[in-house]
């Protein structure tokens, strides 16, 4: 029997760091040099994390339909605004600032969907499962996809909750400190989304000492620069297998970003998985 392999959007989240030059971007750039361009040249998807902090004009998102207009497939997903996660107070005009940009690339056959992350001390309980479930409501149109950080979601009836709703439940891979949910893809509909956040211990503790203290750019990133070694990566792949036969689709964002890590790796997985941009789709037996 042939095994099925599941569609793979495989990039990172976000793409322009400065400190990606040049590790990724050319050191020497022309005028007409673009990042993003540059980037869906070698991936064919990008997790948008700016839309996290900020509320995007849509000549922005209309701007980045352009310039990956010669890359087939390439696929966006949007961070939801941290108005609707962490500080979870939304109006009408928040959902149609969202929703515009969301309709845009939908229109022009670009959104993989939207990822919906809370923090840590959103837990598991009625409250929150209710909260979700209004969003999931707001949100609707979309193919969404939750990331949630305390381990008490780890259990069947959060599981069951998700896949009622047809979303996606999000495995992530971090520091196990505390309550901190552990690496296990959870299938809870036909697509997954996997998201590497490293595994710099050290760095990660000393950034929940830091929550709520001003930080520099560097201070902020510091908990994300890790790069995977080819051991850690060969086990991870291994459990990413275990789920094909369940999926559709599957998303690898690595989230790793600093010094140009999450680059690295992505095409390390890639390499691993014997898949490339032009062939995402590919049988590895």
């Amino acid at each position: 029997m042939q095994n099925v392999i599941p569609a793979f959007h495989i990039g990172t989240a976000g793409w322009s760091y400065k400190d990606w030059v040049p590790n990724f971007y050319p050191k020497q750039q022309s005028n007409n040099f673009d990042w993003l361009q540059f980037y869906a040249e070698n991936f064919n998807c990008v997790e948008v994390n700016s839309t996290y902090y900020t509320y995007l004009s849509p000549k922005i998102v209309e701007g980045w339909i352009r310039k990956v207009e010669d890359a087939d497939d390439f696929l966006f997903t949007i961070k939801l605004h941290q108005d609707f996660t962490h500080n979870r107070k939304y109006d009408k005009q928040s959902i149609k600032s969202v929703s515009e940009n969301l309709n845009k690339l939908v229109q022009a056959e670009r959104l993989g969907g939207i990822l919906i992350q809370f923090p840590y001390s959103f837990s598991f309980n009625d409250s929150s499962a209710e909260y979700i479930r209004q969003l999931n409501e707001v949100f609707s149109s979309y193919n969404q996809f939750v990331e949630v950080r305390h381990s008490s979601w780890s259990n069947k009836s959060a599981y069951d909750f998700f896949k009622a709703l047809n979303i996606s439940f999000c495995t992530i891979d971090q520091p196990e400190i505390g309550k901190a949910i552990s690496f296990e893809p959870v299938v809870t509909n036909e697509t997954a989304y996997l998201r590497f956040h490293g595994r710099n211990v050290d760095a990660w503790k000393k950034s929940l000492t830091n929550f709520g203290k001003e930080q520099s750019y560097e201070q902020q990133s510091e908990r994300y620069n890790y790069c995977y070694s080819p051991g850690e990566l060969a086990e991870v792949i291994q459990k990413v297998k275990a789920i094909y036969c369940k999926v559709k689709e599957m998303y690898i964002i690595m989230n790793n970003h600093p010094q140009g890590n999450a680059v690295v790796n992505a095409n390390e997985f890639m390499n691993m998985l014997g898949i490339t941009v032009q062939k995402m789709k590919s049988s590895l037996f």
